[in-house]
């Protein structure tokens, strides 16, 4: 499934043929049972990811000990605790398969590899990272400022077909309400 891993950089770069050789020689497969970890909360992330097949969730524990999923990641995305990855720090972060998945793994010495031996290498963090950059300010600014109706319009617009993939729990938990508010959201959207 390198080809997928391809396409996803040649989304971003142009790449050789010997750089695309490169590319599919520093990502390893792993295959992940539903319900394990990619990476747990006080680990430190080792790995960037790219799933090609499966869905993984991120989540923490606040102080009560209820999970608070921020995240979900499907086939075609990259996955990381990339605040983990780069500074090495424990992470805060919890990234579970909520599906049998397939995840293609790259070190953090690969990836500076990548960098480096790739043409338009520093281009493709340049630009991966003004992606999450701008991802992850969309999702703040809507934490502060939408509607949990909003927020779930945001979720169905950006995972349209992950609702008959994951629990609706999961789905509460994502837009920031309890799973009853959740039910009387969707009611009254679809009267």
């Amino acid at each position: 499934m390198h080809t997928a891993i391809i396409s996803a950089f040649e989304s971003l770069i142009r790449l050789a043929d010997k750089e695309k050789e490169l590319v599919s020689s520093l990502f390893i497969p792993r295959q992940y049972a539903r319900n394990e970890y990619f990476l747990r909360e006080g680990q430190v992330c080792k790995m960037l990811g790219f799933i090609t097949e499966g869905l993984i969730r991120y989540y923490t524990t606040n102080d009560k000990g209820e999970e608070q999923i921020f995240d979900f990641g499907k086939e075609m995305d990259f996955t990381c605790n990339y605040e983990s990855f780069l500074d090495h720090s424990p992470s805060v972060v919890n990234i579970q398969c909520i599906e049998d998945s397939v995840i293609y793994c790259l070190s953090y010495d690969g990836l500076q590899e990548l960098y480096t031996q790739l043409e338009e290498g520093q281009k493709f963090g340049r630009l991966a990272c003004e992606q999450l950059y701008v991802y992850a300010i969309k999702k703040i600014r809507s934490l502060y400022n939408d509607s949990p109706e909003q927020r779930y319009l945001h979720f169905l617009q950006y995972y349209p077909d992950l609702q008959q993939r994951i629990p609706q729990y999961y789905i509460s938990s994502f837009v920031g309400v309890k799973p009853p508010s959740l039910s009387r959201i969707r009611k009254r959207m679809s009267s």
